[in-house]
């Protein structure tokens, strides 16, 4: 089970009934937080999750309404007695960026680690249990977007494990992947089971990658910057991505679901689009800040 928020849905600046986008994902205690605009830590505050358990900060790009937040979340993660590492990651440079920022968060009582992801190919690592993929996207400045993936085995076959001779107090580590004396997982579970699948991206216009990292997902959190056809020019020409795309990419993908987030200020209004974008895309939702979820596994 994977517990989110989409903290926020204002893209450039944030508004008095709009805050700045921020993605929270909560796995099994542990969290990761994608981006963090100003007054990110607030709507943290706002949300049923917390400070505390966020182990790790993935950064799509270099934009202050994505990054402005973090000295401040920073010192507040340490005004609550955490001693544990953070490791923020995001684009190359990050590292540099990072050191500026906390300038003005210079004492902490844990290590702040940074990691360099490409920017002109795709990187898989794993963080708090997850696989994640950091794909490059097309912005004004080097962009990632992250797909995230709660992978999940198959059923543990207790009548081949004893046919076998398998002593039962292997049998867990057998279960959690682990080949052990002589015998391998293959030996005792059947074929992997349907995860669940996230993918957030914004800032950025239509690329074969939001797709390719979206198919058959369970969640695409797609930018949508303006409803209104007549500012398509004005999207291209910042390398954002409109509404109507938006729900173009998550149709051809095959998610399930699609949430629409990185609002224009000018945008006062995205809920009047709605008809028009889930004609497209009928699972779309509009979301207000604070929009939370849980994605169970589909046979529990």
């Amino acid at each position: 089970m994977i517990d989110f928020a989409l903290l926020g849905t204002g893209g450039m600046m944030p508004l008095p009934d709009r805050a700045l986008t921020a993605f929270y994902v909560s796995y099994m205690g542990h969290s990761i937080l994608i981006d963090c605009g100003e007054g990110t830590q607030t709507q943290i505050r706002l949300s049923p999750f917390n400070f505390k358990s966020i182990d790790a900060i993935f950064i799509t790009h270099f934009h202050g309404d994505h990054m402005s937040g973090l000295p401040g979340l920073l010192l507040s993660m340490g005004n609550e007695s955490r001693t544990e590492p953070v490791t923020i990651y995001g684009p190359v440079g990050v590292t540099d960026v990072v050191r500026a920022l906390r300038v003005l968060a210079p004492e902490l009582p844990y290590e702040v680690r940074t990691v360099e992801l490409a920017v002109d190919n795709a990187t898989h690592f794993k963080c708090i249990g997850l696989d994640i993929d950091a794909f490059p996207l097309d912005h004004k400045l080097p962009c990632l977007g992250y797909s995230i993936k709660l992978l999940r085995q198959g059923r543990f076959d207790v009548q081949k494990a004893k046919e076998l001779g398998i002593p039962v107090k292997l049998w867990s580590r057998l279960q959690d992947g682990e080949s052990v004396d002589g015998f391998v997982p293959s030996d005792v579970l059947g074929e992997e089971r349907k995860g669940i699948h996230l993918l957030y991206a914004t800032d950025t216009r239509p690329v074969a990658a939001l797709e390719k990292y979206g198919k058959d997902s369970d969640l695409m959190v797609l930018e949508g910057i303006f409803g209104d056809m007549e500012k398509q020019a004005r999207a291209e020409e910042t390398r954002h991505m409109m509404m109507q795309e938006a729900a173009e990419i998550a149709k051809r993908a095959g998610t399930k679901d699609l949430w629409l987030t990185h609002y224009s200020p000018a945008n006062t209004h995205p809920l009047q689009y709605y008809d028009i974008i889930t004609d497209i895309f009928e699972n779309t939702v509009i979301p207000e800040n604070g929009c939370c979820a849980t994605i169970g596994f589909e046979d529990d």
